[in-house]
């Protein structure tokens, strides 16, 4: 049996990577501000440490990999960068402070996904576990993709489709299709973090990052923040292109995604998504 190392998914510079990233960007309240001339952008190191009441001396040294904070330094540090939950969650994770989930990614589609592709019957949308993994879908999405659902093993999982040229989504190297992926590789980020002992989701990444360097690139780089909603141009062989805004909820219940299309009602679009659910037709 091949035995693979992943001890890659939390390396221990992450914790200092992120700290510097969350600090350049951030500006301290007017009254801490340094009198001396700024010469890099951003929060300086005396600033955050003032804030978060520790030295500066200790956020330099966090910064360059060194110590592991305590839940309570994490706290006031997360609190002074003014950062978001998902980045607060991202920060415990990498000093080893979150606990992790037991077991495997689940794969269960619960009775609340269940009612949401019932009730959205004419709207495509599909459901997907935490590792990006295809569970269930409606006829509607189905016939926007043009192509059948019914895959298996990798060619289910939607991360490895965004990432290899499979997915059809966006222009290849547009913004919209590097924004879609940026959001697919911080939720796996942290999947990753919360089910450390899944091998399937450890392999996936390991597998991505060696197939694509765009993955690997963004994979290395924490983002500071998880857009939830896209606008994906698809080019569809009986209607032609079609631009929908492609929202990413969260459904608690499972830990599972659930991916919503929808074009502007009334529009160009909106027509054309309306027709392949009534002009579908198989490649000959």
């Amino acid at each position: 049996m091949e035995i693979r190392d992943h001890s890659w998914v939390v390396s221990r510079n992450d914790l200092g990577a992120a700290l510097r990233r969350w600090r350049e960007r951030a500006s301290p309240p007017s009254g801490l501000r340094s009198a001396a001339r700024r010469r890099t952008p951003g929060m300086r190191r005396d600033e955050l440490a003032a804030m978060a009441g520790v030295s500066a001396e200790y956020v330099k040294r966090l910064e360059q990999g060194h110590g592991r904070p305590s839940a309570q330094v994490l706290y006031s540090l997360a609190r002074a960068l003014r950062l978001s939950s998902t980045e607060y969650e991202y920060l415990c994770s990498v000093a080893g402070h979150v606990p992790s989930r037991a077991g495997r990614v689940p794969h269960e589609v619960g009775s609340g996904a269940r009612h949401l592709l019932d009730r959205l019957g004419d709207v495509p949308i599909l459901v997907l576990d935490a590792a990006w993994t295809l569970l269930a879908w409606n006829a509607a999405c189905e016939a926007m993709c043009y192509v059948s659902m019914s895959v298996d093993g990798r060619d289910r999982n939607m991360a490895w489709r965004a990432f290899t040229g499979m997915e059809g989504w966006t222009r290849a190297g547009s913004a919209a299709e590097a924004r879609f992926q940026q959001a697919i590789v911080a939720d796996l980020r942290a999947t990753a973090l919360r089910y450390p002992d899944d091998d399937w989701v450890a392999d996936l990444v390991a597998d991505l990052r060696a197939v694509s360097e765009p993955f690997a690139a963004m994979w290395e780089s924490p983002a500071d923040h998880e857009d939830r909603r896209h606008r994906l141009t698809r080019r569809h062989p009986v209607v032609g292109e079609i631009t929908v805004d492609c929202d990413i909820m969260t459904i608690h219940e499972g830990d599972l995604r659930a991916v919503v299309y929808t074009a502007e009602p009334g529009s160009v679009d909106a027509v054309r998504l309306a027709a392949t659910r009534t002009r579908r037709a198989h490649p000959g």
